[in-house]
């Protein structure tokens, strides 16, 4: 896994938390993958629970991701992005930091968000 696959992984994430299906962002991860989003939360550890997680933004009426930085060295990639999601009339803002750890094919073996609640705002 070079960094510049895991930098392009990180690219595919954001592009599908904006425009994919539940199905095509989980198809990023591995078999057995883990998800703790934010840190603190019931990790998520099965494709059904990574499925049923990424369902609830993927079914809002809006969703744009915004990539603002990324780092990657060994098996890791840290970024930062903006995520605006839209629903029922209203919309929130939230700019977490993400901690993705890849397996020896390139696929994230686990994926933690640092972000609180404090930190959704509603525009």
């Amino acid at each position: 896994m070079s960094t510049e696959q895991m930098i392009q992984t990180v690219h595919a994430y954001i592009d599908r938390l904006s425009h994919g299906t539940a199905e095509q962002i989980v198809a990023l991860y591995a078999d057995g993958a883990s998800v703790e989003d934010p840190i603190g939360a019931p990790v998520r550890t099965t494709r059904e629970e990574l499925i049923e997680f990424y369902s609830i933004m993927t079914n809002l009426d809006s969703r744009a991701a915004t990539l603002n930085w990324v780092r990657a060295a060994g098996d890791t990639a840290v970024f930062e992005f903006t995520l605006v999601t839209g629903t029922a009339g209203m919309s929130f803002e939230i700019t977490p930091v993400d901690i993705m750890v890849f397996d020896d094919e390139g696929k994230i073996a686990s994926m933690r968000a640092v972000w609180a609640q404090e930190d959704l705002t509603q525009l």
